[in-house]
């Protein structure tokens, strides 16, 4: 299903650590990555207990993937603007309100690496999931606590 590259963080045997999953919408959900909404949800829970899960996606976003979405529990975010901009902004207010202990962010868009250093210089551990091994992220990987790969 997934691959962790670096398990530094493990949530406690109550999962009391709270995670945001933010997922970017437009680069993951493409048809060269074999993701599926329900391996993103257990990548999220697998890292603790879910607060916040938001799929973002732009207004060409089909009426099935946002009904698919939302059956699963995503509050889905659509945008006739920059999906990676509102995406980064919401990640960047949660994360210094304090509203999880850890943020994930699903995309290969290098775009995220600041909001995951931000991030973590407030104390919110970061992970960086990728859509596949080829969406890949050397520099998302790279400035996040943990790393997980899907499809693997």
């Amino acid at each position: 299903m997934f691959d962790r590259v670096r398990a530094r963080f493990a949530p406690d045997a109550e999962g009391s650590l709270t995670v945001g999953l933010f997922v970017d919408g437009p680069n993951v959900f493409r048809d060269e990555f074999d993701v599926d909404l329900d391996d993103l949800r257990t990548a999220a829970r697998d890292l603790g207990r879910v607060g916040v899960i938001r799929l973002y996606l732009d207004e060409h976003a089909t009426p099935g993937l946002i009904q698919a979405a939302e059956a699963r529990g995503f509050e889905v975010v659509v945008t006739s603007g920059d999906v990676d901009v509102k995406l980064a902004v919401d990640a960047t207010a949660l994360a210094s309100e304090g509203t999880f202990d850890r943020l994930a962010i699903a995309s290969r868009d290098t775009d995220f690496k600041p909001v995951l250093e931000y991030a973590g210089t407030v104390g919110v551990e970061t992970v960086a999931i990728a859509p596949g091994s080829y969406g890949r992220s050397d520099a998302l990987r790279n400035a996040a606590d943990d790393a997980i790969t899907l499809g693997t």
